[in-house]
């Protein structure tokens, strides 16, 4: 009997050799090394024969953790980001090691997985999902990433101007290493331009025009909207388009604001060497006309628009008049639809797809163009205080494709660290303030431009708050509110010109 016992199982010896990698590697540990490893570079290996690799792999890790953790320390994460994010050659250099640094760290997985194998020979196909899945759950977030540093190099390089491109005017900034690049520099102006002609279309016609006007001591920022129907705008002097106009732009209804531009593009004979001349003329024109010494310029795509607001999920506005879509307005004042389909924007709160954010943006039938830069001002307040953080991430490979197509940036790439402080400052500020060149303030058939130079200069410098008035006089209150016409000479009230939005 005491036989056939012995001959049942194994004996001692054979059940200490079938153990033995079981005893030296079991599955929970295993497992623990495969995702200690996931975490922390080359963790996993400090319990094998390769513990020296793992040392030297965790000692990399916290190295480069620890500097990156002083480096946002010191600048502050949003800072720190933004000022890698507008740098190209850095953007290549920290996709190329965060390749070969997720390349190591996969291989010290799997190597950590080889060297832990469990020698029970039960459960093979879990424990290799499961170091299948650690060195997806590595290599799927720095594939994504080394994409977005590709794309956002790839943005700064075909939106921006390269050093010694263009035709911007050097705002005088200081070399890159001072601690304040605009420590010479009290404004910066930047002219916004809306076209409906993307790069290398011609017969551009300026749909807006917004001069933006940066304090870069404290970030404070004045918008001022120029009406694209402004007539008899001055040219000066140092313009070739002043030798045909010497007296501005003057023949009636037919020379507008707008069309300066195509009115250089077609005598491309009065600026020879000079890449865009429609371009460079309507920052001149609208200097003249603000009293403004123009630096750079960013001429967007309006049709770029809609595909900019479609890729960001669409914009919620709070529409406050009817505006019809796909339509016209005829000389005797009707409407009429391209597509004989009537269709409109109705009055109330809702979200806007990009083809109807772009016609309420820009309809002007059945009402005029002041009403339209407000209308535009009420989209453009309305995407800049919706815009998630989260959503444009996950969109952003969309967006920026979008960018690139439709908005060309004159400002040097070389330039972008320094208006990342700029940037910054506005937000800091807190103070945007806008002068919208309406009707009330501006009569487009005899402008006064003397008088906006004088009304953009008393702008320029926001109002000191007056007190409040006592609640013991309510019948007072009304006199310190501005009348619904100011005159010319009216200062804007910044209230209203603190929330971009409170037009819609």
């Amino acid at each position: 009997m005491q036989d056939q016992v012995r001959q049942a199982g194994p004996s001692s010896r054979d059940r200490s050799s079938l153990s033995r990698a079981e005893l030296r590697n079991p599955p929970r540990r295993y497992y623990q090394r495969v995702a200690l490893g996931t975490v922390l570079p080359g963790a996993g290996l400090l319990g094998t024969r390769w513990r020296v690799l793992g040392l030297v792999l965790v000692a990399v890790a916290l190295a480069v953790g620890g500097f990156l953790v002083v480096q946002l320390a010191r600048g502050g994460v949003v800072r720190s980001v933004l000022d890698v994010a507008v740098r190209p050659e850095v953007l290549r250099w920290l996709g190329v090691v965060l390749m070969v640094g997720a390349v190591v760290w996969i291989g010290s997985i799997v190597l950590t997985a080889q060297q832990s194998w469990p020698g029970s020979r039960g459960r093979r196909g879990v424990q290799v999902a499961f170091a299948v899945v650690a060195c997806v759950l590595v290599a799927a977030p720095s594939a994504l990433a080394v994409r977005y540093l590709d794309v956002q190099g790839s943005l700064i390089d075909e939106v921006f101007a390269q050093d010694g491109a263009g035709e911007p005017r050097d705002p005088g900034l200081a070399d890159a290493g001072a601690d304040d690049p605009w420590a010479d520099v009290d404004r910066v102006n930047l002219l916004l331009i809306g076209s409906d002609a993307g790069k290398g279309r011609e017969g551009t016609r300026t749909d807006s025009l917004m001069v933006v006007s940066i304090n870069t001591e404290t970030g404070d920022t004045l918008l001022v909207g120029v009406p694209r129907n402004l007539e008899r705008v001055p040219i000066p002097d140092d313009n070739p388009l002043s030798s045909l106009w010497p007296n501005g732009y003057d023949c009636g209804d037919e020379c507008l604001m707008n069309g300066i531009w195509t009115l250089a593009e077609s005598r491309p004979d009065l600026f020879p060497g000079v890449e865009n001349p429609g371009r460079q003329s309507t920052v001149d024109v609208v200097g003249a006309v603000t009293g403004l010494e123009i630096d750079h310029s960013v001429v967007i795509n309006l049709h770029g628009f809609r595909a900019l607001v479609d890729a960001m999920g669409g914009v919620e506005v709070n529409v406050q008049e009817r505006v019809c879509v796909d339509c016209s307005q005829r000389a005797n004042g009707s409407i009429r639809w391209t597509n004989d389909t009537e269709e409109w924007i109705e009055p109330g709160l809702q979200r806007l797809d990009g083809k109807h954010a772009l016609w309420y943006s820009r309809s002007r039938a059945g009402s005029d163009d002041f009403s339209r830069m407000r209308r535009q001002r009420c989209v453009a307040g309305a995407l800049i205080e919706q815009a998630d953080p989260v959503s444009l991430l996950s969109r952003y490979p969309q967006i920026a494709s979008v960018v690139k197509d439709n908005v060309d940036v004159d400002v040097p790439s070389s330039q972008l660290p320094a208006w990342v402080d700029l940037v910054l400052r506005i937000q800091e500020g807190n103070s945007i303030r806008s002068l919208p060149l309406t009707s009330d303030v501006v009569s487009p058939a005899r402008p006064d431009f003397d008088e906006i130079h004088a009304l953009v200069q008393r702008s320029l410098t926001p109002k000191t708050p007056t007190a409040t008035p006592s609640p013991t006089k309510p019948t007072e209150a009304p006199t310190t509110r501005p009348s619904s016409s100011p005159s010319p000479s009216a200062t804007p009230d910044d209230a209203d010109a603190e929330q971009l939005s409170a037009t819609c």
